[in-house]
């Protein structure tokens, strides 16, 4: 890569750079020269005039290196450069970043999927926890309840409130959300907060252990 680039670029002009498409150019097939070259396409807008000698002034480029990089970048489909007369019958040329564009929003939706399928799988990892512990399958509106505490609660607290539950020999979802509400109210945000308080409740044998009270026959009426 030309080092001038860089430097020229933290002389002259700041080019701003998505976070998100530096960890994830590659993919798009770019080397680091062609993604630092577009970032400064960007920054000149959307559709604009080519304009050799300004670029060859904020890069420190050849006039070959620049025809080179864009000549690159249309091949791969991220510009097009188009030609036409302006009001003095001049022929001049226009970069258009509208390719990069879709192909950027692409990467982002793609991404973004991926990120809700590790979630799906995620949950599906939950929901057979839940079930190995309560000995059955879970029904719908009990897998909807659940998906609600992983808005509120880690995992990781979720699983050792159905735990707790198991314990005290009850298998229902709305007890373990009493439990996980209890727990939230006494602060307790960790699987090491919990365990701590567990192990000071088991200590104190002078105490009763904590039972909550439930009424199975309300549940029953709601699952009608």
């Amino acid at each position: 890569m030309n080092k001038a680039l860089c430097s020229q670029l933290l002389k002259k002009k700041t080019v701003t750079v998505p976070l998100f498409f530096f960890q994830n150019y590659k993919k798009m097939n770019l080397s680091l020269e062609e993604f630092f070259f577009l970032m400064y396409l960007k920054d000149q807008g959307e559709v604009f005039l080519f304009d050799p000698n300004e670029m060859m002034s904020d890069l420190g480029y050849s006039m070959m290196e620049i025809m080179q990089l864009l000549s690159s970048l249309t091949d791969k489909k991220m510009i097009t450069v188009d030609s036409f007369k302006n009001e003095h019958g001049i022929m001049e040329e226009k970069i258009n970043l509208s390719s990069f564009y879709e192909k950027y929003t692409m990467l982002i939706m793609e991404e973004s999927n991926q990120e809700e399928e590790k979630k799906k799988v995620d949950n599906s990892n939950l929901f057979e926890a839940v079930e190995k512990e309560f000995g059955r399958t879970l029904s719908p509106s009990e897998i909807e309840f659940m998906k609600a505490w992983l808005s509120n609660f880690k995992e990781e607290v979720i699983l050792e409130a159905v735990k707790e539950a198991s314990l005290n020999g009850v298998s229902s979802v709305r007890y373990i959300d009493k439990i996980l509400y209890d727990w939230d109210k006494k602060g307790l945000k960790t699987k090491e907060d919990v365990e701590a308080m567990l192990s000071n409740r088991r200590k104190e044998t002078s105490e009763p252990v904590e039972v909550f009270d439930y009424d199975w026959f309300d549940e029953d009426e709601e699952d009608e």
